[in-house]
């Protein structure tokens, strides 16, 4: 079996196991992904939801979030990881769509990368998610399912896992991947116990396979998961 038809043996595995997945950031527009995504660096998507039931009716668009002090929007989005720095950015983010946007999203990933808090992660997933473009992003999931499968090197950096994968998957397959890799790692693959003892994929993973061995300790896994 060789590469492409190990990956197409893995999405097909993936479309079997979660056929309806999906970004699971709550949101209505582009604006309002792009807030959710900056937000949930370093935190779950169920505590950026919460934090956005309330903040997306408090703030409606850019102009709402730079008419208030930083204080009160730090406030706002208290609950997540890093907020202050986020509060800082999403003010900034905002300023920038005002003044050089017209109060729009930008729709393309070079204008997208370039706001403050919006990485090469992020703008993938504004740009598959709220324009229909494809494109594969690369979260700590996907980094670790990845690995674990043997589609990219475990000493491999987050561009090149996506350039690997980019690679591998057909084109207009790219988004949905990426929320399948998204909801195999988040749910069956976790960084934690992951259910390998169910595990359809379990001959492609090296490390799987350590897990699965009688008397397996902890101290073995780590080293085959380096």
């Amino acid at each position: 079996m060789n590469a492409k038809q190990k990956m197409r043996h893995i999405l097909d595995t993936l479309a079997e196991m979660f056929p309806d997945a999906h970004c699971e950031l709550n949101h209505s527009n582009p604006f309002e992904l792009t807030i959710a995504v900056l937000m949930s660096a370093q935190c779950t998507d169920e505590m950026v939801n919460k934090v956005t039931a309330n903040l997306f009716q408090k703030y409606k668009q850019p102009e709402d979030y730079v008419a208030v002090p930083l204080e009160e929007l730090e406030q706002d989005i208290r609950r997540i990881g890093l907020f202050r720095s986020k509060a800082s950015n999403i003010q900034k983010l905002c300023r920038i769509l005002i003044d050089k946007y017209d109060g729009e999203t930008p729709s393309t990933h070079e204008q997208l990368v370039e706001l403050p808090g919006v990485g090469r992660k992020t703008a993938n997933v504004v740009m598959s998610n709220a324009f229909n473009v494809p494109a594969i992003a690369v979260d700590t999931h996907v980094e670790r399912v990845s690995k674990r499968l043997r589609v990219a090197k475990s000493d491999d950096s987050v561009l090149e896992v996506e350039k690997k994968l980019m690679k591998l998957v057909p084109k207009d397959e790219w988004t949905l991947t990426h929320h399948r890799l998204i909801f195999f790692g988040r749910y069956h693959c976790k960084a934690q116990n992951p259910q390998c003892e169910v595990c359809p994929l379990l001959d492609m993973c090296n490390e799987g396979k350590q897990r699965m061995k009688p008397g397996l300790n902890k101290k073995t896994v780590k080293r085959v998961a380096k």
